[in-house]
């Protein structure tokens, strides 16, 4: 009988996690009993809830909920308990490298503006960081729904942080809305500062939304991108350079963008050799982290545990994480699968 390694103990690097995604439910609720929030229903329920956003109403819906935990957040110590409690979370899932991704005008309002909000959540992800020994970076991420000239001004942020913990820059939101071209000043004043080009693309759209990405944004990592799979060529492209897939299985399901969890063309990617990272993408609302992916995985998608490594090492080679950092991860990694 083959030797089934647990998923939790492999070394990874966790690249797609959103910021009030990645809170843990229990606190949401604490959170909202504290400021006297009244949550949906959808959100005080031991269940995950039930989400299908393929459509312009499901879409809505799925950010009325997200707003609705967002508005919990309002003082730095929530921020500081929220990405502690995410780092936790990523340690136990075998995590050691985190990207967490925010947009700080959500949170500027309630906490003094957008300067003071970006540090506090690099001033938490600092704290968290030397309490778990998780490394920790962050995403700055701009809204598609937004003036691209908001973009700018967050590009320009997000360089201007790039010493304090700034990797990356990314688009997120419905890919449906906002061209991709829009935005391609504010990449090109991100990638000029030395941030990663990381939009979202190939998910609730299809093959055309990550081809986007890759002309007018230069991404080098493409959040979901599963979309890709319908189209050979782009396939092709995207193992060519190298570019990395943040695949999301289980919101992929829950968002209704594929129906079963064996419906995601994982394989397909793989397949045809492009890098994929697998990510939790927002655990509130979908109902599982980290190590839930892989298992996920090995589980609808009959990939053993070589193939678990390699996936791992994508995940690690992808990251934004210094060399001695992915060395030993990859080293680690290489340990699990001889274990």
């Amino acid at each position: 009988m083959e030797h089934v390694r647990d998923v939790s103990a492999l070394p990874k690097a966790h690249l797609h996690l959103h910021f009030t995604g990645s809170m843990r439910p229990a606190t949401l609720l604490e959170l909202a009993d504290k400021y006297g929030v009244r949550l949906p229903d959808a959100l005080t329920g031991a269940e995950p809830p039930k989400l299908r956003a393929t459509d312009e109403r499901g879409w809505f819906r799925f950010q009325r909920l997200y707003d609705a935990a967002r508005s919990c957040l309002r003082a730095p110590e929530d921020i500081q308990r929220l990405v502690r409690e995410a780092a936790e979370e990523d340690v136990k899932d075998g995590s050691g490298w985190l990207e967490i991704q925010v947009d700080p005008t959500s949170y500027a309002p309630l906490l003094g503006g957008l300067i003071p909000a970006l540090e506090i959540i690099l001033d938490a992800v600092d704290s968290a960081s030397r309490e778990t020994g998780l490394g920790m970076r962050v995403v700055v991420a701009a809204n598609r729904m937004k003036h691209p000239l908001d973009a700018r001004t967050l590009a320009r942020l997000a360089v201007r942080y790039a010493d304090r913990g700034v990797v990356g820059f990314g688009l997120s939101n419905d890919e449906r809305r906002g061209m991709a071209r829009d935005f391609d000043r504010a990449f090109a004043i991100a990638r000029e500062g030395g941030l990663l080009a990381a939009p979202h693309g190939g998910e609730l759209s299809g093959p055309a939304s990550v081809r986007d990405c890759l002309d007018d944004l230069h991404a080098r990592r493409i959040g979901h991108g599963v979309r890709a799979a319908e189209d050979a060529r782009l396939l092709r492209r995207l193992a060519e350079r190298g570019v990395t897939c943040e695949v999301c299985p289980a919101s992929n399901v829950a968002l209704g963008v594929y129906e079963k969890p064996e419906d995601v063309p994982l394989r397909v990617l793989y397949d045809a050799g492009v890098p994929m990272a697998l990510g939790a993408d927002d655990p509130l609302l979908f109902g599982s982290r980290l190590a839930a992916q892989y298992e996920l995985v090995r589980r609808h998608h009959g990939f053993g545990d070589p193939e678990l490594a390699e996936l791992a090492r994508q995940s690690i080679r992808a990251s934004t994480a210094p060399p001695d950092t992915q060395e030993k991860l990859l080293s680690g990694v290489d340990t699990w699968l001889a274990s």
